[in-house]
């Protein structure tokens, strides 16, 4: 997983990784932007909303336009279930609302959505199907 939050150190990190597949964790809007133009990697998370006004709004972090972006260049967009099972109600209820919000967002733009920290494959597609995915984004 590359965390680093230079887009410029973050390129050459997804050129010398040798495993598969390469997940980026995005630190801001604007690296998610610049490193989904660039591609040549598999998942991008979405940075973590840290102020207060992206809670009241519900701004999860994507937008059409990045999810057309992550279409085009084959970039799934990642949601690590490991850390919405560590939060307390209304924090899990907020994330969860963001989810659902980038599955409608991905369903329209045709983008992959990926699950990071799984335990159970069959429990994450149950979940998925409960936020409104469409069986085809499923599989």
């Amino acid at each position: 997983m590359i965390t680093t939050p230079n887009i410029n150190q973050a390129k050459e990190q997804i050129k010398k990784t040798a495993e598969k597949p390469i997940i980026v964790q995005s630190p801001s809007d604007e690296f998610s932007r610049k490193i989904l133009e660039y591609g040549k990697f598999q998942i991008l998370l979405l940075p973590k909303s840290q102020n207060k006004d992206r809670l009241r709004h519900l701004d999860s972090g994507l937008n059409h336009v990045l999810a057309k972006i992550a279409a085009k260049n084959k970039v799934a967009i990642g949601i690590d279930l490991n850390s919405i099972t560590k939060l307390n109600k209304k924090e899990k209820a907020i994330q969860l609302a963001k989810i659902r919000q980038n599955i409608k967002i991905c369903r329209k733009a045709r983008c992959k959505i990926e699950f990071i920290n799984i335990k159970d494959k069959k429990d994450a597609q149950a979940l998925l199907i409960s936020l409104g995915a469409s069986t085809q984004q499923i599989n």
